[in-house]
């Protein structure tokens, strides 16, 4: 594969892992540790700024309930005062050794919100796409040792690369939603 090919997949690969990370960060009706792992804490009174999945093990204990579980004992009032500031929208309540989150069910106009926040995130990782298509275009059209059939080829095979991880956030997009419309 060419330098340029790769670079662009390479790119776009990133492109398409931060999606999906930020994709699992919405809420859909059913409980998963994505919601509050990557929530910043402020944790052994400030010393330390550390993710929950950092301090504890998080486990959905059925589908409405999170139950957060700190490695150290001490650490269980910040990570609940840190989910509270987080303002998901969920109130963490402790149980002297773990932490439970209810996730109350999603109203039909909150489920459609989070439509239209996903359908937003994925617009924007369209946008890096595109981002990632027109360097690799650049560089293909920069080029003075290939030919002008050799840049057509060239330039076909970045499309070619950029329809493929476009069908890749479609899908993601259509799984997500139907995610969020489960009741």
């Amino acid at each position: 594969m060419e330098p340029v090919i790769q670079e662009v997949t390479s790119r776009m690969d990133k492109v398409l892992e931060l999606l999906k990370h930020d994709i699992a960060t919405i809420r859909t009706g059913r409980a998963s540790p994505s919601l509050v792992e990557n929530i910043v804490i402020s944790a052994y009174e400030g010393s330390a700024k550390l993710k929950v999945i950092e301090l504890a093990t998080i486990a959905a204990s059925d589908t409405q309930t999170l139950v957060i579980t700190p490695f150290d004992h001490a650490t269980i009032h910040e990570i609940e005062k840190g989910i509270q500031e987080a303002n998901i929208g969920v109130s963490p309540v402790v149980d002297s050794t773990h932490i439970r989150i209810s996730l109350p069910p999603l109203s039909t106009e909150r489920r459609q919100e989070l439509i239209h926040l996903m359908k937003q995130k994925l617009e924007n990782g369209k946008i890096l796409l595109r981002q990632a298509r027109q360097d690799g275009m650049t560089q293909v059209k920069k080029d003075d040792s290939l030919s002008e059939d050799d840049v057509k080829r060239m330039e076909k095979e970045v499309q070619t690369v950029t329809d493929k991880y476009m069908l890749l956030i479609e899908s993601l997009g259509k799984q997500k939603e139907e995610e969020l419309l489960q009741i």
